[in-house]
């Protein structure tokens, strides 16, 4: 490793685009925002055809590709060692449901996966195999292409499944009759949501999206019958909330759940008869979340009513909203879920943040076992376990040293029976690697826990250069597992870090109420100041840190580059939620309404429009000196529309100060996720380890 500087923009480089700038202004409580690059907004959105628009887009992808057109052996070299570690003809363990084990695999050189299954008892020679659903056929010729709903009936005869050709996230629904191959005529486009089987297997429940791309519905389709026929079961009045549909582990009735970030409201159906009156577990009360299964005429209820940290409760079918605790809220065990099976009850939590499933009796007097996990840190949780009458759970563990594990574990006996490790064909060597876990104080004296992988050898003198990351929104936590692509980064001497900042919910739901609303710059706050504790511990040094972060982690890229540019040595944001005080004053976008809840609604109130705008990484660019930046976009994105990061980048381009490298990606045939298939996702993240590596001068 070599100190250096971030190096100049090469002399041979084109100029980089330079945006127009229109008057644009509008007065929102008395304050006026003066928004010149407004104009990179299409007022057609989703349909984005203005040529300006267009040209600009991809005269910096033009840019991009010079730019990164001499590191393209780096990039190459990086995406093979990425590919290598992969394995190719890699498939999932067979799980049994029913009548039916199913699982999923890869072919060598396949982007997408086939779905298979074959009858329990069947020999595995693959003689009694059946495909259910071919992805890379489906995939030909597609620019992008996502599966996403995929819900076989219960009588294993038919398979609903969705598809998104776009990266927009509005899926088209098809149904195919398995014992022909063929799919059924009726045709469903603009799903947003799962797939749940009636108990007959005549139809499936589904919601579809309107036209701000909000889910406000629940449906029936009844098979054979026209789409236009489909019941409305439930319409949801708020615009602010978004409907799901799940079902019960006993598969006896269907929830429809509806809800925004902070409170929830749950009805039941029952799955033999879904057009019955729905039974409302409990109204909604603002703040106030919960979920449910069912055994045996039981309600088991999930909830944050009486604490951040969650409790259980009980109530019978018959009386859904008399709430009888079952178990108390902990202060050291944060409650993240309750599933439900015939004998047996599994809580899932974490316990100063390291994940923890629990396993209860139905009798009050057995104590409740935990399963043991090897590491001291690790993440771990249960798997798909699609059968209610079941013994044996399939169980996923790693950590940030250990490949991805599958066990099942026999609830009997305790015991863990590992069914899989995740290959490295190219080969990996866990004792290369370190892991530890650390506390790092903030600057209100808050611990902030950071995860952390690095080379036996790294050195513990302020020389090494380390790739820092977070999210930090939504009470998302990011979990210290394993990373196949990050390995290119360790082999050549970096150090990989998680920082747990508030904001997320690592530690407890809490950790995520003091990360949001009037409490947000504690997530920027956190992140800058494990940086600091990283260099005052002699990790690292100013400038020898890359930082990363994607979509509302893209944010807080935005807001420490404002705020701290000097830190930073490189930084990457993805689809970076960037211009939050126009998002959040536009209520005709997709998602603005449901998020009100998360970062304060500036239209109604002036305290939350002067907060979002004190800290709107678009609104608070700055005339100094910012580190080198990758920045990605997707046009067809409907999370982080593709307007947020091209209107920052281009305002970056007109101020800053310095001559450091500022890339913009836009995806022009994908959306949030950015390109579709194992092989192609994995190019993207090999250009950006590309660009850390070439900005902080580290041999390829």
């Amino acid at each position: 490793m070599t100190d250096s500087v971030p190096p100049a923009i090469p002399t041979d480089l084109p100029a980089p685009p330079v945006a127009e700038r229109r008057p644009y202004s509008v007065t929102v409580h008395g304050e006026t925002i003066d928004d010149p690059y407004a104009w990179l907004k299409d007022a057609g959105y989703p349909d984005v055809k203005d040529p300006a628009i267009l040209a600009y887009l991809d005269a910096e992808n033009v840019y991009f590709e010079a730019a990164m057109a001499p590191h393209r052996p780096l990039v190459d070299t990086l995406y093979e060692e990425m590919k290598g570690r992969i394995k190719e003809d890699d498939s999932s363990v067979p799980q049994k449901d029913g009548d039916w084990l199913y699982w999923t695999a890869f072919e060598t050189g396949g982007q997408y996966r086939k779905w298979w299954r074959r009858p329990v008892g069947a020999p595995a020679d693959g003689s009694a195999d059946e495909l259910l659903l071919d992805e890379p056929a489906l995939a030909e010729g597609k620019e992008y292409f996502s599966l996403g709903a995929f819900a076989v009936s219960n009588d294993g005869r038919h398979l609903a499944y969705a598809i998104d050709d776009t990266g927009a996230e509005r899926f088209t629904v098809r149904v195919k009759e398995l014992a022909t191959g063929r799919d059924l005529p009726e045709v469903i486009p603009g799903m947003l949501s799962d797939i749940v089987w009636t108990a007959d297997d005549s139809g499936f429940l589904y919601g579809l999206a309107n036209e701000q791309w909000r889910t406000d519905n629940a449906r029936l389709h009844r098979l054979g019958t026209p789409v236009a026929d489909d019941i409305e079961l439930y319409k949801e009045a708020d615009e602010g909330f978004r409907v799901s549909i799940g079902e019960t582990s006993s598969r006896v009735w269907i929830a429809i759940g509806t809800g925004d970030h902070v409170t929830s409201e749950i009805r039941l159906v029952p799955a033999g008869d879904p057009t019955a009156t729905p039974i409302l577990v409990a109204p909604r009360v603002e703040g106030r979340e919960y979920d449910v299964d069912e055994h045996d005429g039981t309600l088991f209820i999930h909830t944050n009513d009486t604490d951040p940290q969650f409790r259980l409760c009980t109530a019978s079918i018959d009386a859904p909203g008399d709430w009888r605790e079952l178990i108390a809220p902990s202060p050291h065990f944060y409650m993240t879920g309750v599933e439900c099976y015939r004998d047996f009850f599994v809580v899932e939590g974490r316990e100063d943040g390291l994940d923890q499933v629990e396993i209860h009796r139905y009798d009050a007097g057995t104590a409740p076992v935990r399963v043991a996990f090897p590491e001291a840190s690790y993440a771990a949780g249960l798997g798909d376990n699609p059968e209610y009458d079941s013994q044996v759970l399939r169980m996923g563990y790693q950590s940030m040293v250990t490949p991805g594990t599958v066990y099942d574990y026999d609830v009997a006996t305790g015991g863990l029976t590992t069914l899989k490790v995740q290959e490295i064909p190219s080969g990996y060597d866990a004792g290369r690697y370190r892991t530890e876990r650390m506390k790092i104080a903030a600057r209100d004296g808050t611990e902030v826990p950071v995860s952390i992988v690095y080379p036996a050898d790294f050195p513990r003198d302020g020389t090494g250069a380390v790739y820092l990351y977070a999210y930090g929104a939504y009470g998302m936590a990011i979990p210290p597992g394993f990373s196949t692509g990050r390995l290119s980064l360790l082999d050549r001497g970096m150090a990989f870090a998680i920082a747990h900042i508030r904001g997320g919910d690592d530690l407890g739901q809490q950790w995520y109420l003091d990360g949001k609303l009037t409490k947000r710059t504690n997530t920027f706050n956190d992140f800058v100041d494990v940086a600091r504790g990283l260099v005052a511990d002699r990790w690292t040094s100013a400038g020898r840190i890359a930082i990363a972060g994607g979509s509302a982690g893209g944010e807080l890229m935005g807001a420490v580059v404002n705020s701290d540019p000097d830190l930073w040595g490189a930084v990457v944001a993805d689809v970076p939620f960037v211009d939050v005080l126009n998002t959040m004053l536009d209520a005709d976008l997709p998602l603005t309404p449901g998020e009100w809840p998360e970062w304060g609604n500036p239209i109604e109130d002036p305290a939350a429009f002067a907060l979002i705008r004190s800290y709107s990484p678009y609104d608070n660019v700055k005339a100094h000196a910012y580190p080198p930046l990758f920045i990605s976009g997707g046009l067809n994105d409907p999370r982080v529309t593709y307007w947020e990061p091209a209107k920052w980048a281009a305002k970056l381009r007109a101020t800053k100060t310095d001559d450091n490298l500022l890339l913009l990606k836009t995806n022009m045939g994908a959306g949030h996720g950015g390109k579709s298939g194992r092989f192609e996702s994995l190019r993207e993240v090999a250009e950006e380890h590309a660009f850390v590596l070439w900005q902080l001068g580290i041999a390829g």
